[in-house]
């Protein structure tokens, strides 16, 4: 995962000045992805019928929604699940009869009653998951 190097950077000034090491404050910067939720909706807007799993970048993962098909959401409440809080998360998507696809970014898991939605495009062998809010 990277992060704009302003972002690193004002945490590795803020560090330094306060008598912090440089790995610290590179731990500090990349301590969880961006947002912090409690929920992840995944809305289809594909050509396909899917279903949705939770991973962690730790390796967990939740069981899958049901199947639905285009125009429709589904939700997974972490706090329902066995993924630590805290945790960096994103959707495992599956389509039917299809490929398995993920977005590249993650959010992070915070109780906080916030959600995360993403986006699938596409068709069953070649599509897209997009974090969009």
């Amino acid at each position: 995962m990277t992060f704009p190097a302003r972002l690193v950077g004002a945490a590795l000034v803020g560090t330094l000045a306060a008598g912090g090491s440089a790995a610290a404050a590179a731990t500090a910067a990349s301590a969880q992805a961006e947002p912090c939720v409690e929920r992840i909706t995944v809305v289809n807007n594909a050509a396909f019928v899917m279903s949705f799993s939770v991973a962690a970048s730790n390796g967990l993962e939740t069981s899958n929604t049901d199947t639905y098909p285009i125009n429709q959401s589904r939700t997974i409440d972490l706090t329902t699940t066995a993924l630590p809080v805290g945790a960096d998360v994103r959707p495992v998507v599956d389509a039917v009869a299809g490929a398995q696809g993920t977005p590249s970014s993650f959010v992070s898991y915070c109780q906080n009653g916030q959600s995360a939605t993403y986006s699938v495009t596409g068709t069953t062998y070649n599509y897209s998951v997009t974090l969009i809010g």
